[in-house]
């Protein structure tokens, strides 16, 4: 089994025709180094493809998700975090919901029901 101990979310839009050596190479120029059991998650410029890449320490997996409709929750452009930080790191909670095109940022907000 593919054994991913932390997620990192690539902020830069990649091109999707790039494959695992092309997204390894991305990953070493911008984070610096590709660790085993760490996945790194890219999106297309209109977040409607997502690509995940897997150092298992052996090899490097590479898995696709398309939607036909909609579009993935994805950083906004123009946010500050989005330009200065090559990767963000994500929990396991917060892919679950990027991979369903739920709003991932806002999960904590959804911990807690008050009145306002």
């Amino acid at each position: 089994m593919i054994r991913i101990d932390t997620l990192w979310l690539c902020t830069q839009p990649q091109d999707m025709r790039a494959g695992a050596e092309r997204l390894l190479n991305v990953v070493v120029n911008t984070v610096g180094q590709a660790r085993a059991h760490h996945g790194y998650l890219f999106a297309n410029a209109r977040a409607t493809r997502i690509k995940l890449l897997v150092h298992d320490g052996f090899g490097v997996w590479c898995a696709t998700r398309r939607l036909h409709a909609g579009r993935f929750v994805w950083l906004e452009r123009d946010s500050a975090v989005g330009c200065a930080v090559p990767a963000l790191q994500l929990t396991a909670q917060q892919f679950d919901a990027l991979a369903l095109g739920l709003p991932w940022q806002r999960l904590g907000e959804f911990n807690v029901i008050s009145r306002s």
